[in-house]
């Protein structure tokens, strides 16, 4: 692998030559080429003078700067190097922050630094163990490719990467993104959407695997081969539109247990608890101890706004049976503990009154 880039980075009076390596590779990823389509011609993009109207060699090519409307200034190597900047040469650390505060929209190319001679070897990997010991990223700032950007620093797998970042002033605002009105969630929604995180489990490797690409190759094999393509059927997702947010919600852990396998035993429905919305099928049984608390850290974060959404509803006789509906839903109806409980407390009463 050769290197696309060769620097120092400045560590207050700590110099380390280092050597960049594109982190990633862009030719495994899909592309396609455009083509004339009456008869499947290659169209290509030829360098052509727009003064002589000749096409022009690559190395005839040079670069320069857009001043003006109709304005060209050529700009030489001699004159990029002239450039009066020490991030030219240098990547100089400007401060250590931690990782979660650089925003993700910023990140961009990444690459692996490498040592550049023996001799830097030691300060790379002090750099590296104080960053991982510290848990900070390192920000500066280089010339890479002609201009000069921002980047972060960081320790991964005992070496040191560098990912480009975005200047701020190339963060679009979010104008027109967010809803138009404010949108109230209720905890016990919450709830049930953390339940369903925690129902997705870990990335599997085919999870990951590129099934675009691979699907894509089929097309092609079956149009050289001059047959149908031969592909794997999947279940179908649901395109229609989701009314019942809540069980929308407890339908998909359900799914997502039985992708994975997991037969939910002390399931029951809504209409036989009588604690459901319309016979929607209610989770119940298997909640975790981590599941339990952030029901609860919920319920105390939301306290006040129950509070309110409570009274709003003591008027009509229709918020009344809705809310008791939630809380019997919320505090896990049909749990096995509960119906041992009710079952103890009825054969004590028969044994009171046999006595």
């Amino acid at each position: 692998m050769r290197p696309t880039a060769k620097f120092s980075i400045s560590f207050g009076l700590v110099t380390i030559p280092v050597a960049a390596y594109t982190a990633t590779d862009s030719s495994a990823s899909v592309s396609f080429v455009r083509i004339h389509t009456a008869d499947g011609g290659r169209v290509r993009n030829q360098p052509v003078c727009s003064i002589e109207d000749i096409e022009v060699s690559q190395d005839e090519i040079g670069r320069g700067y857009k001043a003006g409307d109709d304005t060209v200034v050529p700009l030489s190597d001699a004159d990029m190097d002239a450039l009066p900047l020490p991030t030219a040469k240098t990547l100089t650390i400007l401060a250590f922050v931690a990782g979660g505060d650089i925003d993700p929209l910023q990140m961009g190319k990444g690459y692996y630094l490498g040592v550049d001679s023996p001799a830097a070897a030691k300060p790379y990997v002090l750099l590296r163990d104080a960053m991982e010991r510290h848990q900070r990223v390192g920000l500066g700032k280089v010339a890479l490719h002609g201009r000069e950007t921002l980047a972060m620093i960081r320790p991964v797998e005992g070496a040191l990467v560098m990912q480009v970042l975005l200047w701020p002033h190339q963060i679009r605002p979010m104008d027109g993104v967010l809803p138009e009105r404010e949108v109230e969630v209720a905890a016990d929604e919450v709830a049930a959407a953390e339940d369903l995180m925690d129902s997705f489990g870990e990335l599997s490797e085919d999870d990951v695997h590129d099934h675009y690409r691979e699907a894509l190759e089929e097309i092609v094999a079956a149009k050289l081969a001059d047959r149908e393509p031969d592909f794997k059927t999947d279940e179908e997702q649901p395109a229609a539109e989701v009314m019942d947010l809540m069980a929308a919600l407890q339908n998909s852990v359900q799914a997502a247990k039985r992708s994975r396998g997991e037969d939910d035993a002390d399931g029951e429905t809504a209409a036989d608890e009588g604690g459901g919305r319309g016979g929607v099928t209610v989770l119940s049984g298997r909640t975790t101890k981590k599941s339990a608390a952030r029901r609860s850290d919920a319920k105390k974060s939301t306290g006040s706004a129950t509070k309110k959404t409570a009274t709003r509803a003591s008027g009509t006789s229709a918020g009344k049976k809705s809310s008791g509906t939630a809380k019997k839903t919320t505090s896990g109806s049909g749990s096995s503990s509960g119906k041992k409980a009710a079952s103890a407390k009825k054969t004590a009463g028969k044994g009171r009154r046999a006595s």
